[in-house]
């Protein structure tokens, strides 16, 4: 079984608190390349014509620039849970993927019901800490306590092997 590293929603219009962790997120990447685990980046679009963020087609939807981007393994969901991307559904049962490191914004909404449904679907899920952030980080701690409740395991970068 196989081992990814998941970036969840760090696009345009994530603007408040992603600059805290984007130099994390950036080793994050560095460490997955370097072991020859894929890289994913999820993306999220909302669909709803009322939406004023992550509009389908506008900047605001794209990968955030300082990302670095080091695979074509680019997924869109326009739910919370990153599985409902019936794409990136498939590229997991094609490598065989059932362990996940999580990055990403925002811990309260989508890292939270992409760590949750990961779970429920028995795949190992580590969460890096300081990979993560919210738009209220007050809530950061209760989320790690989530995520750790729900049998995800907490990891810093300096865990990683």
């Amino acid at each position: 079984m196989e081992k990814a590293l998941v970036i969840i929603d760090i696009q345009n219009d994530i603007t408040k608190n992603y600059k805290d962790i984007i130099d994390k997120i950036n080793q994050a990447i560095d460490w997955a390349a370097a072991k020859g685990l894929p890289v994913i980046y999820i993306r999220h679009e909302n669909l709803s014509s009322k939406t004023r963020t992550f509009k389908p087609g506008t900047a605001g939807a794209e990968l955030a620039s300082d990302l670095k981007i080091v695979s074509n393994n680019i997924f869109t969901k326009d739910k919370g849970n990153a599985l409902t991307s019936a794409e990136f559904s498939a590229f997991i049962e094609k490598h065989n993927i059932n362990e996940f490191y999580i990055t990403g914004a925002d811990a309260v909404a989508c890292v939270k019901s992409t760590c949750y449904n990961m779970r429920k679907a028995d795949y190992k899920v580590n969460v890096l800490k300081e990979c993560i952030t919210s738009y209220d980080k007050r809530k950061l701690d209760e989320m790690l306590n989530y995520y750790e409740s729900k049998g995800c395991r907490l990891m810093s970068l300096e865990d990683l092997d």
